[in-house]
């Protein structure tokens, strides 16, 4: 069997469980044997070896970069979003995106909809004041049973998410540009439908949730029409992208009372500016763009890697 290498440049300021670790090369190497993982721990010892790469695992790989990569075969990032690897010249260079985001999300988008509907943000500020609150809380618990969720963006995530709701009673609805076939775990009452038939599946939506990617073709694809087509006591989740809707029109529904509340993980623009009327409303969940965050991130990125590496030969070149 042949030596395979794979040049590694995987770090970030901010988050440790993005930057590949020692233990990772050691799982990576032990699930493709023959592979041979080469780590770089900055930019400038990434380009200086980029010339003899034939595969790379990146977060970022820039247009200009290519010129100095002649062998370069493949690129792999953890990453679902094309936004840190757009090349417009990529002629015989696989890009391999990370696909297993999707059970992390669930997780956060489930906690998000208890959040709000057992109330915890009031049950903690009661609990601050110290008062035994029960008529005021019990007043605002609500359940998932039974609850209509329509998710925006069927594809892995989306589906993931649907997935790990079903056990909670809830009934499914995804939308998604091409219909296809219904996942076994769909109940009758689930369904798949376009985006056409938005209105009547916006008027029975107890919770929706986006989970669409970046692009042309979602810039604005929710106007003030569609929040104000949800019940009133509809909550709204975006883990998608932030450019699907202007911030002024989810502030305005927000504010008059049109949807109940929104757990936001994107936006438009990242940081979100301190500027932002979306900090100071109580009815809303912010979070820095970390939905698919956990401790073994990079595990669960090493293991889809290493099965498309068998099943797909990435390193067949």
């Amino acid at each position: 069997m042949s030596i395979k290498k794979i040049l590694v440049h995987l770090t970030h300021p901010h988050v440790g469980a993005w930057n590949f670790r020692p233990e990772h090369k050691v799982l990576l190497e032990s699930r493709v044997p023959g592979l041979e993982v080469d780590v770089c721990l900055n930019t400038k010892d990434f380009r200086d070896r980029l010339p003899q790469a034939e595969a790379v695992i990146v977060w970022v790989f820039k247009q200009a970069w290519l010129d100095s990569a002649p062998r370069l075969k493949l690129i792999a990032t953890p990453a679902a979003g094309n936004e840190w690897i757009e090349l417009e010249s990529s002629k015989g260079l696989e890009i391999s995106f990370g696909g297993f985001h999707g059970a992390l999300i669930a997780e956060s988008v489930i906690g998000a909809m208890l959040y709000f509907l057992k109330a915890f943000p009031l049950s903690v500020k009661m609990q601050k004041q110290k008062k035994w609150a029960r008529i005021k809380v019990s007043e605002k618990l609500r359940s998932l049973y039974n609850s209509r969720v329509t998710i925006l963006g069927f594809g892995r995530t989306g589906n993931a998410i649907a997935e790990r709701l079903k056990p909670f009673g809830c009934t499914v609805t995804g939308i998604r540009r091409n219909l296809f076939p219904v996942p076994r775990y769909f109940s009758t009452a689930d369904r798949i439908r376009t985006f056409e038939n938005w209105e009547q599946i916006f008027a029975q939506t107890d919770h929706l949730i986006c989970a669409l990617p970046g692009g042309v073709e979602t810039d604005g694809i929710l106007k003030p029409e569609h929040f104000e087509a949800l019940p009133k006591s509809c909550y709204f989740y975006n883990v998608g992208r932030g450019n699907i809707y202007q911030e002024s029109d989810l502030v305005s529904a927000l504010a008059t009372g049109e949807i109940a509340g929104a757990y936001l993980d994107v936006f438009g623009e990242e940081p979100l500016p301190e500027t932002s009327k979306l900090w100071e409303m109580e009815n809303v969940l912010i979070q820095p763009h970390l939905s698919a965050v956990a401790p073994h991130y990079l595990e669960l990125f090493i293991e889809e890697l290493a099965e498309r590496i068998h099943s797909e030969g990435l390193l067949s070149y």
